[in-house]
């Protein structure tokens, strides 16, 4: 029985012998260059890339926010008297300057009060004359030792009293003066008025929840935004030098310019929170585009890099080495150069060492190359391809690597 499994083992160690010799063989005639082809295996043949070349430009330094735009003023007109309104003077969403008539409350009540208070006024004037005439004539008797020194000091007494009384009747009538001016309401600020709250022939009163109207100032309006707290120091060098910082309001989406305004203020404290600071941006609105309460994107420009070696963002990879490019040769290969960067926008990235104006690097079709490997390069741009940065798009640092 044993001698059967030897044989039987040994027959399955002869088949893998031939096995592999036959693996061995067909290996053989593959590779070999007389192989079934009869031709060795072609190069790869260099890899189309697209060229651009370093040039300058100038370099806008931005800090990006999200902001709201804030009215400088926003006034919730009320009435100070109680009355009948009779007329409202003002189309909703109207633009009214300061002093434009809004609305009139019925003015007769208050005219009638003022009426009042200047006869009483006059009654007491005419008893002040009266008793100041009689004081004089008491006083002449007095040192005629006519009539008693206690007669005079009594009527200079009422003649305090009449005083008194009319400086509150003057005091009554200047009242009743003010609640007439009440009556006749007019705008407190340049603005636009809201929807009205209040109908004519409604009784108003001076507790009224949302007022007569609202009046938002529009031209100026300003734009509350935030930067990093690590922006700060660079922002109050500048303001300390004496520039005058712009600030760009861009839409929602961050596609569309709506103004461009000053750096008016920062704020005093940073918001442990978020780890950012408030600033306060002015704008004349002068086109109408920045509406209260509106989300915008903020661009404030602290400072200008003049005369920056830059590059396209394309061209720009990322590794082993950290930030690279690939350079383009002489003899049509490229080589790994490390590159420092600095600030980028959405066009171009600040080559701050790695790189001269002029050199020229690979921006399309660098996911297929490698150190050394030839390219063939279909048309390579001039010098300074690299083109300018719009002053109006954001950057921001870049990590050196």
């Amino acid at each position: 029985m044993s001698e059967v499994i030897v044989r039987q083992r040994s027959g399955i160690g002869a088949w893998v012998i031939v096995l592999a010799v036959l693996a061995g063989i067909v290996a053989l005639i593959v590779w070999h260059p007389w192989g079934s082809t009869g031709r060795a295996p072609r190069a790869m043949p260099p890899s189309p890339v697209g060229i651009a070349a370093a040039g300058t430009s100038d370099m806008p330094i931005i800090d990006a926010g999200l902001g709201t735009v804030t009215p400088l003023a926003t006034v919730t007109v009320q009435s100070q008297i109680a009355g009948i309104m009779q007329t409202i003077g003002f189309t909703e969403g109207q633009m009214v300057h300061k002093g434009d008539f809004l609305a009139q409350i019925d003015p007769r009540p208050y005219q009638a009060l003022l009426d009042q208070a200047r006869g009483t006024l006059a009654h007491d004037q005419g008893l002040l004359a009266q008793a100041q005439s009689d004081l004089k004539r008491y006083a002449t008797l007095n040192r005629q030792d006519s009539i008693s020194r206690q007669q005079v000091e009594d009527q200079k007494y009422l003649v305090q009293q009449y005083q008194g009384s009319v400086a509150a009747d003057q005091g009554a009538v200047q009242t009743q003066m003010v609640n007439l001016a009440f009556c006749h309401i007019v705008s407190p600020v340049d603005g636009r008025v809201g929807l009205r709250q209040v109908d004519a022939g409604n009784y108003v009163t001076t507790s009224l929840t949302n007022g007569i109207v609202v009046v938002t100032q529009l031209q100026p309006i300003s734009v509350i935004f935030t930067v990093p707290e690590d922006a700060i120091a660079a922002i109050q060098k500048r303001i300390a030098a004496g520039a005058k910082l712009s600030v760009a309001a861009w839409d929602r989406s961050d596609t569309t310019l709506l103004a461009t305004g000053t750096l008016e203020t920062i704020d005093n404290q940073i918001d442990t929170t978020t780890g950012t600071v408030k600033l306060r941006a002015i704008f004349d609105n002068a086109a109408g585009l920045l509406f209260p309460n509106q989300f915008v994107n903020a661009r404030l420009l602290v400072d200008t890099v003049k005369n920056a070696v830059t590059i396209p963002n394309a061209g720009l990879q990322s590794g082993a080495p950290g930030n690279f490019v690939y350079l383009l040769n002489a003899d049509d290969t490229v080589s790994v150069r490390p590159v420092k960067v600095g600030i980028a926008d959405s066009n171009l990235t600040q080559i701050t060492s790695g790189l001269n104006v002029g050199d020229k690097i690979v921006i399309d079709g660098a996911d297929r190359l490698r150190d050394g490997m030839h390219v063939m390069v279909p048309h390579a741009g001039p010098p300074g391809a690299a083109g300018a940065a719009p002053a109006h798009h954001r950057h921001k640092p870049a990590a050196d690597q």
